[in-house]
């Protein structure tokens, strides 16, 4: 049976440099959730997540019996905002709003994953809202994490500096690629993604 490591197919995309560069990320089918609230308290955050690896396990099951091939569930990543954006720093977890998400392989549009989903869903007495849709940063800055999620500042500030010295502007969601099992490594090792949509230089205009 072929296997595939789409975090190999996607190489770009999930092994960033710990300097700043920039790439392109192209619309692909993600399981989804949101929430709210501070991700180390609130019910819905353990609700998502734990909703989350088994659709993802569910899908690759049935993506693996239609069409002969297995693949490697990828890593969990998150989007980050608030309502007040400018002072997201500022705000407490409580008011954070996030979705958390799983990507997918092309091929699960060989399955039918909306039944899948809400088979499992039922089966498994999940209690997240999950939904599948396409998602992609488009132009999009990245650089790798090494430590604590509490320790990110300088790694998004040295970020959205080199967003702005190449000319563009921040855009859309912080998103976080965690590479890293927090339950089975330490704070100090932990590797995580930093990437921040920007707008395209050809659309700033001269």
């Amino acid at each position: 049976m072929p296997s595939v490591d789409l975090k190999t197919t996607y190489r770009e995309l999930y092994r960033a440099p710990r300097d700043p560069e920039l790439v392109t990320v192209p619309p692909r089918p993600h399981l989804m959730v949101d929430g709210a609230g501070d991700p180390n308290t609130a019910p819905a955050y353990g609700e998502a997540v734990t909703s989350l690896y088994p659709l993802a396990y569910a899908l690759r099951a049935a993506v693996r019996d239609a069409t002969g091939t297995a693949y490697t569930v990828m890593p969990l990543e998150g989007l980050w905002w608030a309502d007040d954006i400018e002072r997201f720093r500022d705000l407490p977890r409580s008011a954070w709003r996030w979705t958390l998400m799983i990507s997918l392989p092309d091929d699960v549009a060989q399955v039918d994953a909306v039944e899948v989903v809400a088979r499992t869903t039922a089966e498994r007495g999940l209690r997240a809202a999950v939904r599948l849709e396409e998602f992609g940063d488009g132009e999009a800055a990245q650089v790798l994490h090494v430590g604590p999620y509490t320790e990110e500042a300088p790694t998004v500030d040295a970020l959205h500096a080199f967003v702005t010295a190449s000319g563009r502007e921040l855009a859309g969601r912080h998103h976080e690629t965690y590479l890293s099992d927090p339950r089975k490594t330490a704070p100090e090792r932990l590797r995580t993604i930093i990437r921040q949509p920007v707008t395209p230089v050809d659309v700033l205009g001269p």
